[in-house]
């Protein structure tokens, strides 16, 4: 256990939460995981894990907390939005009392939720970023919350909190607590009843009096209109009611002027319209009529013969078109050009290969058979098909009926026709493998090492049999 506790990063930062079992010390990585660790201490110093209750428990696994809503579907980061994970080799998930951010399965979804583990997690690696650690025998405390009872949804039945946090050692200074927003009270609505004036207290109340009653009849006269004036001041003798300029003649002029110039382009918007509509009419129906005299009407005729006009001028107007239908002239010749080339060089070509010959007559026969034939979609095209058919198949029973000779067999079938072709395998005699087991003297061969003692005393052996002893009288 102790090799563990060496392989782990020096903490730097330290937080107590008071909770309902006890209080929790929890050491921070802050430069292993800077984002994790800053999002925890500003959420701290907010006051914003106050009342949170440890919404999950996974018996011997993790005890979840750090929702305010208390659903485990609730909680912001300090960041305004999810921040990434951070991932350390030296963090694993090897021992209990580890601290680490929760989220909802997806990468770079951590928020305010996070959890402790209460036994090793392997399956957590690479999952949940490791930010911080229980120590010194706050740790039991931790321990306890292993012990509520839970529902099937793996929510204790009676949830342990967290009354508040304070933060031991702060290894970010620059971290200021945001100010909470302070509920605006509605300001009451002012009554809509207004002050009376009390012209009494004036010297001149009178004259006051009579000009406010004048001022509120003109506007109770004039409320929802617009205001003149010629309209407030109608009594007045200075001023005259007679208009400048009589409507009546103003209009008689107006109308005049435009009577004429309706009936200037009645006459020429007819005459446009009846062209454009027989024209439409036409296209319509889909009838592709030659550009002729004959059938042209003299409308139509004159028709194109502006739009070509149009044309023409736009091109003088215009040096970008000139030069556009240019290109596209020239582009045109070089084609043609090519093609003429082509074929020229396709005509001259000697093949030296043989087979390429063939390819080439037997392409040209493919393509005059196919150009004899009928277009798609058409009847006769359904009849050759079921023709030729027909014929493949007598082919095909024909040649299964047809037997070979000897001799065809023996020479080997030279003909050009693939179907009388038979695929024929030659007979192998077959190999058995030697079985290791058994022993054939002819081909087993022993290894004597000189120098073993036992082969040693088997070469004298046969030594001194093979000395002739001499015979006694």
């Amino acid at each position: 256990m102790s090799n563990i506790y060496i392989q782990e990063p020096p903490t730097n930062g330290k937080v107590l939460l008071k909770t309902s079992v006890g209080d929790i010390d929890i050491e921070l990585w802050s430069r292993e995981c800077p984002k994790a660790c800053r999002n925890f201490i500003q959420l701290c110093l907010e006051g914003y894990y106050d009342n949170n209750i440890f919404h999950r428990l996974v018996k011997g696994f993790i005890v979840q907390t750090g929702d305010p809503t208390g659903t485990g579907m609730g909680g912001e980061s300090a960041f305004g939005q999810p921040f990434k994970d951070e991932f350390h080799s030296r963090l694993r998930f090897v021992r209990r009392g580890l601290v680490a951010m929760a989220n909802s399965g997806v990468k770079d979804d951590n928020t305010s939720q996070f959890f402790f583990t209460l036994d090793s997690c392997p399956e957590l690696q690479n999952k949940h970023t490791i930010f911080g650690k229980v120590t010194g025998n706050t740790i039991y405390n931790m321990i306890k919350l292993d012990e509520s009872q839970v529902d099937q949804n793996e929510r204790p039945l009676f949830p342990h909190k967290i009354n508040s946090t304070e933060i031991l050692l702060n290894p970010f200074p620059d971290i200021v607590p945001r100010m909470k927003e302070k509920k605006v009270e509605k300001v009451e609505e002012k009554s809509k009843s207004k002050a009376t004036k009390n012209f009494s207290l004036l010297s001149f109340g009178e004259e006051a009096e009579e000009e406010e009653e004048e001022v509120m009849k003109t506007a109770q006269e004039f409320r929802g209109k617009s205001k003149s004036s010629h309209d407030l001041l109608k009594d007045d003798p200075k001023l005259s009611a007679l208009p400048a300029v009589d409507t009546n003649e103003l209009m008689t002029s107006d109308e005049d002027i435009e009577d004429k110039k309706d009936n200037q382009t009645e006459d020429s918007s007819e005459q446009k319209s009846e062209r454009l509509d027989r024209i439409k009419a036409k296209l319509k129906k889909g009838v592709k009529e030659e550009k002729t005299e004959e059938i042209l009407d003299k409308d139509e005729e004159e028709f194109f013969e502006n739009e070509k006009r149009l044309k023409l001028e736009k091109q003088d107007s215009c040096p970008l078109l000139k030069v556009r239908d240019e290109f596209k002239a020239l582009k045109r010749q070089m084609c043609a050009e090519l093609k003429k080339k082509c074929e020229k060089v396709t005509k001259c070509k000697i093949y030296d290969n043989p087979a390429v010959q063939e390819f080439i007559e037997e392409a040209k026969k493919y393509k005059e058979a196919s150009s004899n034939l009928p277009k798609k979609g058409c009847p006769k095209r359904e009849s050759l098909c079921m023709q030729l058919l027909e014929k493949f198949k007598t082919r095909l029973l024909t040649t299964k009926e047809r037997k070979t000779s000897e001799s065809e067999e023996k020479e080997g079938n030279t003909s050009s026709d693939w179907l009388s072709h038979h695929l024929q395998c030659q007979k192998e005699e077959t190999i058995l493998a030697k079985d290791a087991n058994l022993r054939n003297e002819e081909d087993w061969y022993d290894i004597y090492d000189p120098r073993n003692p036992i082969n040693k005393r088997r070469r004298e052996e046969g030594l001194e049999k093979n000395v002739k002893k001499p015979r006694v009288k």
